[in-house]
């Protein structure tokens, strides 16, 4: 199985790397392969239009069974453990628009200007599609190129669209994926809280330490099943 694993920073994914080296052979430093895996690791850069540009440009080229979304997120509900781990089912972007005289945001959709159904939306969403996993709770999540940290904003932005989670590029992978009909999941962990920005009270480090030993679990047992 040809697997594309995408992630926008390096830092997110360093210790996944570190088990790919050690447990798989490489012949480039972001292919490892094994019996029955080839994965290769791409790095986008941060936000919608970065990884629009990488993945769209991949895609192209060369074609995967498989891709999978590594990254973290904010989560909207204070309740919500930081590094809890989620499988995003379904992601939108929320800043593609107008801002009207009153300050209200007007998507896309609510211009007239896209058929919120039109492939590859569903009512103006955009899904993951092929193999889903139990052992990952699901998410809904929210994708801008300027996350939210603001309290009127945060409050503005969860009546419009409520979701769980936020990030910066989740959207643009499904939606690069579902115009190629390549089968995709997303993986977020929660680093932080989407509230009046404060990154004292975030935590980096744990969420990518969950995120990456979900992503290892999920390898190990794609590994099992093919055996």
């Amino acid at each position: 199985m040809k697997i594309l694993l995408v992630a926008a920073t390096g830092f997110e994914v360093l210790p996944l790397v570190a088990y790919l080296r050690k447990n798989f052979k490489s012949k480039e430093d972001q292919r490892f392969f094994s019996k029955v895996l080839d994965l290769h690791l791409m790095i986008t850069g941060v936000g919608t239009v970065a990884t629009t540009f990488a993945l769209a440009t991949r895609l192209a080229q060369e074609r995967f069974d498989w891709a999978i979304n590594l990254g973290i997120a904010g989560a909207f509900d204070k309740t919500v453990p930081l590094g809890k781990v989620f499988q995003v089912v379904r992601d939108r972007l929320v800043d593609v628009g107008v801002e009207e005289a009153d300050g209200r945001f007007v998507d896309v959709f609510e211009l007239g200007l896209t058929e919120p159904n039109e492939a590859p939306y569903q009512e103006g969403w955009l899904h993951a599609s092929g193999t889903q996993f139990d052992f990952l709770p699901q998410a809904t999540a929210l994708t801008a190129n300027k996350v939210h940290g603001q309290a009127d904003s945060i409050a503005a932005i969860r009546a419009k669209y409520p979701a769980d989670l936020e990030s910066m590029e989740g959207a643009a992978f499904f939606y690069c994926c579902q115009q190629q009909l390549l089968p995709c999941l997303q993986i977020r962990s929660v680093s932080n809280h989407v509230e009046p920005r404060n990154k004292d009270n975030w935590e980096i480090s744990l969420a990518i330490e969950r995120l990456n030993e979900v992503a290892i679990e999920l390898i190990e047992t794609l590994i099992e099943s093919a055996s």
